[in-house]
């Protein structure tokens, strides 16, 4: 049976010159991973993706020298027809500056409440769906576990999924009352276990929304293709899924490989051709490392979270977490709830245990560091090989 005639019936939201959902074909999209204000850097990554059949490409905006690097992205770019997202950070209300240059606005329910804290979020959905129509562009309503917004997590506890969808799920409403139906959702976490608990969870509730799916952090491959492989091979084979996202952590001349391996996915999902996963996968080591994007503010990262897990390999049958994130936007939250914590700056690594600080190390000095604090964790939690 073709994959299509699997799919759930969603609403139709198109972005550029690209339908997603409504049966259409999966779109396949990526981000780029350089800085946005380095044009030259982030022309040649749009290209790059392109060129290896993206259907939407997504550039992060952080400020209004962002938005002014962005347009010069745009402007050069344009010969090549391209479908560009926009990924907003905490500031709302560069949406209006980044419509006119864009297909689509992605924000993050979690982020609305730091600027203007005197609105209701309800007010500033209305912002950006008022912004969407009036520069007839598409939103994405993208809901992370790692940064569901204050409210929600203290409701929730540790049901980080629970908070997850039901944020999810009040965004979408909110969009509807607002008459704004142009829009996706995705629900997105490291743990590609949430990620089909908290899809399935939305789609049983709102099965006419277009999803967007993604293992984030998803790391290095193999590892990362597997969890994302896995995460899509179950969405997917039950009809649930209209575009996706391979989030892997590569070198940024190496960023078209997200492209070309989720269409690789999407092919053997299509023709049936399903991965066997052992029993124990997921149990030991597990690595977690973002994809880079703009706000990655030292590319030193990439090598580093190559060698975390080329140095760890010893302790691959410890069940012991270790998260190498990019960023200071993101990094502190994400690194949070595992074992060890490494999140990247411009001249140094902050180095954690848990939501503690370890202290903070230049690049080609936290390796050792990286070591001896496994090796501790490893004794005092009294663990023995999964």
């Amino acid at each position: 049976m073709p994959l299509n005639a699997r799919r759930k019936p969603t609403r139709a939201v198109r972005v550029g010159r690209t339908q997603i959902g409504g049966g259409a074909p999966i779109a396949v999209q990526s981000m780029a991973a350089t800085r946005t204000q380095d044009v030259g850097a982030t022309v040649r990554q749009v290209r790059l993706i392109h060129a290896a059949g993206a259907d939407v490409i997504r550039i992060a905006v952080d400020s209004r020298k962002d938005v002014e690097a962005l347009a010069e992205v745009r402007a050069q770019t344009r010969d090549l027809g391209a479908n560009l997202s926009v990924d907003l950070q905490e500031n709302y209300r560069l949406a209006a500056l980044v419509a006119p240059l864009v297909d689509k606005v992605r924000y993050n329910p979690g982020h609305l409440h730091h600027h203007e804290r005197e609105k209701s979020v309800r007010d500033k959905v209305a912002f950006l769906a008022d912004v969407a129509v009036k520069h007839d562009i598409a939103l994405r309503v993208g809901v992370n576990c790692g940064s569901v917004d204050p409210a929600k997590a203290a409701k929730f506890g540790h049901d980080d999924v629970g908070a997850m969808v039901e944020s999810a799920l009040e965004h979408a409403q909110m969009l509807d009352d607002l008459g704004f139906h142009r829009f996706v959702v995705s629900l997105k976490d490291s743990d590609w276990r949430k990620v089909v608990e908290g899809n399935r969870r939305f789609s049983s509730q709102r099965p006419d929304v277009p999803l967007h799916l993604g293992v984030t952090e998803a790391g290095m491959p193999p590892d990362g293709i597997i969890k994302t492989r896995i995460a899509f091979e179950q969405l997917i084979a039950e009809g649930t899924g209209d575009t996706i996202r391979v989030s892997l952590t590569l070198p940024f001349d190496d960023k078209g490989q997200e492209i070309t391996v989720g269409r690789a996915l999407l092919d053997d999902i299509a023709n049936g051709r399903f991965r066997s996963v052992p029993a124990n996968f997921g149990e030991g080591l597990n690595i977690i490392s973002c994809p880079s994007c703009s706000r990655v503010e030292n590319e030193a990262f990439i090598e580093l979270a190559r060698d975390v897990k080329e140095m760890s390999e010893y302790a691959s049958k410890y069940r012991v977490t270790i998260a190498v994130m990019g960023c200071r936007v993101n990094g502190p939250g994400e690194t949070d709830d595992a074992d060890i914590g490494l999140w990247c700056g411009p001249l140094g690594v902050n180095l954690k245990r848990g939501e503690a600080t370890v202290g903070h190390f230049s690049y080609d000095s936290v390796l050792g560091q990286v070591r001896t604090l496994l090796d501790d964790v490893i004794a005092s939690k009294g663990l023995t090989p999964a």
